[in-house]
């Protein structure tokens, strides 16, 4: 009996509209046209200054026309490691115009893996932001073939570099440059974008891989600004121009701040760009209106909300507790009864308007990719007003696959459909993509294209899946992650990991059991939630109420799976994973082979019966 054909997914009516044949310098072009802002792109140095989208175009054309006056030509790679800023967008879009393929690198891979980029590309001309960058990478470039260094602002510090660079010129000499060129030739601009087809190649991004060698995803303009304009135009909610002010500080190396930074300048709102470690400041002074994340920097600010709430007492105590009671009841897609309203626009007086005030005042909506996001979640900040958005997507599909709207929001999936592109559930429940989002192929890797591109265009995305009655996406596991037991049974060990990073007392976890008997979970603990309560690390593994913390967690979780899924044993880790030790991917992804090598002896105590306190960790039966 054959198996029947899977069911093609599409957009609901009325959920975004793609545009096909776009280039990406034409977004900005229409942005000065509709939405013409004097504060479209912020920076900060000592304090905040501001640039107009009109003044933006202008010095992304003096540096487009400028690199082509240092031997570059159309088609040429240019590698980019660069601070996600305005230097960012500048020299993204100036190599644009100018015809040439961006290569941006992880300001955190590897030098072996930036090597291996800068030699299978085969760039000349570097950017950089600064000389502490310059200085990072400098040790791999006597063995690749850049011969020219872009710098932001030149100073007067000296950096040892390799004889094999020529040339190392600033941003601003490179535009005067072009500068130059534009007055000896007035049409040159004209005529270099007359000349970008929206299928042309523009950027190769490697992936930041769990394991193995980067590969490089090759995007053209059309893959960028179909998603770009199917994206924006689903967000109803998020007005353009002057009305809306975005804070953007995930890197811009990643195709999913990348591509909605494209988002951002096309509807031209005001984008203050920031980073992780001011975030916490420059959300204060901005008080954005919109911004996107990673489900991490919601965890932790809900970390630090339940934190603040558990050191109150008395009466205020009491009535912290009975907010987070309300916003357990709280459904996004429901009107509430007139009690109920009654009962959150009190807690919002006296509550959530601080929960607001926390990420600025302002906040409306926040954009979520990258991981899971817990459903609570969505339920409890959008009791607070504040309306959190869960999609779904890769690299290889620039990225944006499905996403939830404003008025399509549901809470455990990442959402219907995007306009314009189809999706299907292939019989061994795989995640299957087809659309004018998905990539060329990998860059000179033929074989690896193969693999996931078959005859009919579809992506095979390795992610399982599956849609509910209501066409809306939920992600189940990763191909690739599934394992047997000794036993014969499969195990699918990511909505298991989904729980227990759900946890605040947890940063991330690993079910574990391949031809084992039973399963087995690595679990690393949260240090900041442990200092909030007063912890020391080492002092947790042998803390009681910890423990039994622990055992509840994987008792809840066990209760939810199948029984050969259950955990039996847990081995808690006091050392976090990060991207220093070689346990987290620039995207914030366990590395499982990694994290497996790392701890394999105690790995081994797991399954040789030999529970206790071992050094910086514990075994516990469960």
């Amino acid at each position: 009996m054959q198996n029947k054909s899977p069911e093609i997914h599409t957009a609901p009516p009325n959920s975004g509209k793609v545009e096909l044949g776009r280039s990406l310098l034409s977004l900005l072009d229409e942005a000065i046209k509709k939405h013409p802002n004097p504060k479209a792109f912020n920076q900060k140095d000592e304090k905040w200054f501001a640039i107009s989208n009109q003044e933006f175009r202008d010095r992304v054309e003096s540096l487009a026309l400028g690199l082509l006056e240092i031997s570059l030509k159309r088609a040429d790679r240019i590698a980019m490691f660069v601070h996600s800023d305005i230097s960012f967008v500048l020299m993204d879009l100036a190599s644009l115009t100018a015809g040439l393929v961006n290569v941006p690198i992880y300001l955190t891979h590897s030098p072996k893996n930036i090597l291996h980029i800068l030699k299978q590309t085969e760039a000349e001309v570097l950017a950089v932001s600064d000389r502490d960058l310059l200085r990072q990478i400098s040790p791999v470039l006597a063995q690749t073939r850049i011969k020219t260094i872009i710098i932001r602002k030149k100073d007067s510090g000296q950096i040892e570099l390799p004889e094999t660079i020529e040339n190392v010129f600033s941003y601003a000499e490179i535009m005067e440059k072009g500068s130059s060129k534009q007055i000896e030739n007035p049409e040159a601009i004209k005529s270099l974008k007359s000349q970008i087809n929206a299928q042309d190649l523009a950027t190769i991004i490697y992936t930041s891989g769990t394991t193995g060698t980067p590969k490089g995803v090759m995007l053209s303009h059309e893959n960028i600004s179909s998603n770009v304009t199917a994206s924006m135009s689903g967000l109803t909610s998020l007005g353009s121009g002057q009305d809306e002010t975005a804070l953007s500080f995930l890197p811009l190396t990643h195709i999913f701040a990348r591509t909605l930074s494209y988002g951002l300048i096309w509807k031209g709102i005001s984008t203050y760009y920031s980073d992780p470690e001011r975030l916490r400041e420059d959300l204060q002074t901005v008080k954005p209106s919109f911004f996107a994340a990673v489900p991490r920097v919601l965890d932790k600010a809900y970390e630090r909300i339940m934190a603040a709430g558990s050191s109150l007492s008395g009466i205020k105590r009491l009535f912290f507790k009975w907010s987070i009671k309300l916003t357990e009841s709280y459904d996004i897609n429901q009107k509430p009864s007139a009690f109920y309203a009654l009962q959150l626009a009190i807690v919002d007086k006296l509550v959530f308007s601080k929960w607001r005030q926390a990420l600025g005042g302002d906040i409306k909506l926040i954009i979520v990719g990258g991981a899971a996001l817990r459903p609570d979640l969505v339920s409890s900040f959008g009791a607070a007003k504040i309306s959190l958005i869960e999609g779904y997507g890769l690299t290889e599909t620039s990225p944006v696959v499905c996403f939830n709207r404003p008025d399509m929001n549901m809470p455990g999936t990442v959402g219907p459909v995007l306009d314009g592109t189809e999706v299907k559930i292939a019989n061994n429940g795989e995640i299957l993509v087809r659309g004018p989002q998905v990539m060329q192929g990998y860059y000179k890797n033929p074989e690896e294209t193969a693999k996931v591109l078959d005859d009919d265009g579809w992506f095979h995305t390795g992610d399982i899946g599956e849609f509910d009655k209501n066409d809306y996406l939920k992600i189940t596991g990763r191909i690739k992650s599934i394992f047997k037991l000794s036993t014969g049974k499969y195990v699918m060990p990511q909505p298991l990991e989904d729980e227990f990073e759900a946890e605040a007392l947890l940063s991330a976890a690993l079910v574990i059991g391949e031809a084992e008997k039973y399963c087995s979970a690595i679990a690393f603990l949260n240090n900041e939630t442990l200092l909030a309560q007063n912890i020391k690390p080492l002092e947790a593994i042998n803390n009681k109420d910890i423990r039994k913390q622990l055992i509840e967690i994987v008792k809840r979780a066990n209760n939810k799976l199948p029984h050969w899924s259950n955990i039996k044993k847990l081995l808690v880790l006091i050392d976090e994973p990060s991207i220093e030790n070689g346990l987290l991917t620039p995207k914030m992804s366990v590395k499982r082979k990694a994290v497996l090598q790392k701890y394999k002896d105690m790995i081994k105590a797991i399954y040789h019966d030999k529970a206790g306190t071992l050094e910086r960790a514990v075994i516990i039966d469960i």
